[in-house]
């Protein structure tokens, strides 16, 4: 068998990509933990959040979000050309899409990336907890849309005038007033990524 020595270790080439994915997965590690505890602006205790949330925030939120010189009209532009597609879970094409799929479409047609599902999408961008301070281009979170283990359960994209773009399993891409009694108690919060 062949030795290589480096600084007076001896190893062997069948190894040495051993060695070589070890160091690459440690540095993966390192460096999706620094992403992983994003320090929040909201207070968890004094907010008076539920503990569902609390235990999400505890997750890792508010990271940054590349968005690079894009701005919201880009990503709401791109966003409404897919109304009135059908909704199908999973989906992420002209076809059908779900919730997620049609902001991951909306942001990566803009070259942003941004996370597949809604609850890793609801860990970027700073937390807006009042809707009445939302903005045009913030995310809007929802929980208990339908069941799932996730805390967050639906995404959509801040129009303003009270109104959000999203993927209802009813009615696929449609705007809905975020004010409407059905999703106006399951909202979360929105991110401000812009």
């Amino acid at each position: 068998m062949k030795f290589l020595s480096f600084h007076s270790f001896s190893v062997n080439r069948y190894s040495i990509k051993s060695v070589f994915i070890l160091l690459m997965l440690l540095f993966a590690t390192v460096s999706c933990s620094k992403k992983q505890f994003a320090v929040s602006s909201v207070n968890t205790k004094s907010s008076g959040l539920s503990s569902e949330m609390q235990s999400f925030i505890k997750g890792g939120v508010e990271l940054k979000l590349d968005t690079g010189r894009k701005k919201p009209k880009q990503i709401i532009r791109t966003a409404e050309k897919y109304l009135g597609t059908p909704h199908c879970m999973g989906g992420t094409t002209k076809k059908c899409l779900d919730c997620s799929g049609l902001t991951y479409l909306s942001f990566t047609a803009n070259k942003i990336n941004i996370p597949r599902r809604s609850q890793d999408q609801a860990r970027y961008g700073k937390i807006v907890l009042n809707k009445n301070e939302l903005k045009k281009g913030d995310l809007v979170f929802f929980t208990k849309s339908y069941n799932s283990p996730d805390y967050i359960t639906h995404v959509g994209i801040y129009l303003g005038n009270s109104r959000f773009i999203h993927a209802s399993t009813s009615k696929g891409v449609i705007i809905t007033e975020i004010q409407n009694p059905w999703w106006s108690e399951r909202f979360v919060f929105g991110t401000r990524v812009f």
